[in-house]
């Protein structure tokens, strides 16, 4: 390893690639940015160096290879490119670890092949996360690259919480399990709620929701994921910005003999025009609440079922861990629709559970308590940072193996 401090973070898309490099000696930006549109006409560059103004650029990114290229290039004309010896290693964001990688991983050209064995469990996502990986590694081939996987934070949960009950050898020959996603998120927001209390993450039980236009719940005991909401992909659990969350599987097989759609499109129909875009035809939170005021029926179906299945998951992982000692809201939604927050915490007064109206509706990009001192759940507000989650562990990981 070399004697830098900087961490260059990449998650790759299969038309973009999001960055940040961050300097681990304060968790500062030093740039970040995103390219758009890639292997499409109208591509589009956006890099923001810390303290300097914002470049945009419109062209074609024929792929992956091309796109990297040209965020080296900005990184470069900041005096801080790939080849600086600041440069310690590069994180990639990967969706699916399946049941092999349940740690932030060193990645070799095996590790890689593993990744590529997991594609089936993740089709939309590993592909773009693998291309990432392998024009990093084109571009410096010299350089430690970590693999931090989506999955990992919610490998350990019991088996019991990670089994589907199907038959047992089905489910073991085809790999069918609650695998979980945004574990990331979960692991930091988990992390910084046990700060915010101050105490160790050893002593604190946190139910963590994670609410964006995906959405997923963690019951976190102890600093050790016991069960979420997602599973074998992220279509389960809460209702989503476009995703329907919990169905019966029977509706699958309904749709299928009697509606007669094909398996293609009940997966279309679930997972991009289904959740609340599905009820009301919006899936922006402050559209819809927007709407709903206004006295949209839809809209306030829509509202109410989010708030209902949201509510369920609460009450469900509070029986989980048995003693809650913090509920953490993050995200899009959770870090900044007050009336979600608000909604979701409603007449749960018996568990312990309420909000503060004045500090709930107060807007900070810090992590805070809305809840009243009296409380016996903390309740608050915890940004997430999954690219400086992504940078920690992999400059860990690095400096460990140095």
């Amino acid at each position: 390893m070399s004697n830098g401090t900087r961490v260059l973070v990449l998650n790759a898309g299969s038309s973009s690639v999001k960055y940040q490099l961050i300097d681990m000696l304060d968790g500062s930006r030093l740039a970040s940015g995103l390219v758009e549109r890639i292997g499409e006409a109208g591509g589009r560059l956006v890099h923001t160096p810390r303290g300097g103004v914002k470049r945009e650029a419109e062209q074609v990114y024929p792929d992956h290879g091309a796109a990297l290229k040209a965020v080296a290039e900005e990184l470069t004309a900041d005096g801080i490119g790939l080849d600086s010896p600041e440069l310690a290693a590069i994180g990639h964001r990967v969706v699916h670890g399946g049941k092999r990688f349940t740690a932030p991983t060193l990645i070799t050209d095996e590790v890689l092949t593993e990744i590529r064995r997991l594609i089936p469990l993740a089709p939309l996502h590993n592909p773009a996360n693998i291309t990432g990986i392998e024009v990093a590694r084109e571009l410096r081939p010299d350089l430690p690259q970590v693999a931090v996987f989506d999955t990992a934070f919610h490998a350990n949960m019991p088996e019991y919480a990670a089994r589907y009950a199907i038959d047992k050898a089905v489910a073991d020959e085809h790999q069918v399990r609650r695998y979980g996603f945004h574990g990331t998120s979960h692991q930091y927001v988990s992390r910084a709620t046990a700060a915010l209390l101050g105490k160790d993450p050893a002593e604190v039980n946190v139910i963590v929701l994670h609410l964006g236009n995906g959405g997923s719940a963690s019951a976190v005991a102890g600093g050790v994921c016991v069960d979420t909401s997602m599973g074998l992909t992220p279509l389960e659990g809460l209702v989503m910005g476009t995703r329907s969350g919990d169905v019966d599987p029977g509706v699958v097989f309904h749709l299928h003999r009697v509606g007669g759609l094909s398996i293609d499109e009940i997966d279309d129909l679930l997972n991009r025009r289904s959740g609340l875009l599905g009820l009301c035809g919006d899936n922006d939170m402050r559209e819809i609440m927007r709407r709903a005021e206004d006295g949209d029926a839809d809209a306030g179906l829509a509202f109410d079922t989010y708030i209902h299945r949201l509510r369920k998951y609460i009450g469900g992982y509070y029986a989980v861990l048995g003693r809650v000692d913090a509920i953490a809201f993050t995200a899009g939604v959770g870090e900044n629709a007050a009336p979600v927050r608000a909604a979701a915490m409603a007449g749960l007064e018996e568990l312990g559970i309420a909000v503060d109206a004045e500090l709930n509706a107060v807007r900070s990009g810090e992590a805070r308590v809305i809840s009243p001192e009296c409380s016996r759940v903390t309740v608050a507000v915890v940004p997430t940072d999954e690219e400086l989650e992504i940078a920690q562990q992999t400059f860990a990981l690095v400096g460990a193996a140095s």
